[in-house]
């Protein structure tokens, strides 16, 4: 799923290593941005590492992806996980959380996917890859 999310993130126009970066980790972005992570860091006590980031002019974008094989516990803790650090993320400005999946397996997740769309609107799947969502969402 990485590999489809980057080919289309270089579709979208962005180019390695200038505006969009390649599993980052937070203490790397808050000195690359200049941009404090404290909230989804617990303060600095643990390390989060980024699939993606890309980085416009008006805001840096945290980027996940996840493609599942099949369903179970692991969809639905990925779900809480990434609920959570949506919400911790509000706060930061110039900071935006960006969810791809691939949904297949979602549908036996799905109260919980909805929870997290509700705090997560900018969760989207290899269709609204296709259909170019990166342009829209990355300004």
């Amino acid at each position: 799923m990485e590999d489809l999310v980057e080919e289309f993130i270089q579709k979208a126009g962005f180019k390695k290593d200038v505006n969009y970066f390649k599993e980052m980790y937070t203490s790397d972005m808050e000195k690359e941005f200049w941009i404090d992570l404290t909230s989804i860091t617990n303060e600095q006590k643990t390390e989060k590492r980024f699939d993606y980031v890309i980085k416009t002019s008006n805001c840096v974008y945290w980027i996940e992806t996840n493609f599942y094989a099949s369903w179970g516990s692991k969809l639905n803790e990925t779900a809480r996980s990434y609920k959570m650090i949506a919400e911790e993320s509000k706060s930061i400005k110039w900071f935006k959380f960006v969810w791809f999946t691939d949904w297949e397996w979602w549908i036996s997740a799905r109260n919980n996917l909805r929870e997290t769309f509700d705090v997560l609107p900018t969760m989207y799947n290899i269709n609204d890859m296709k259909n170019w969502i990166m342009k829209e969402v990355f300004k």
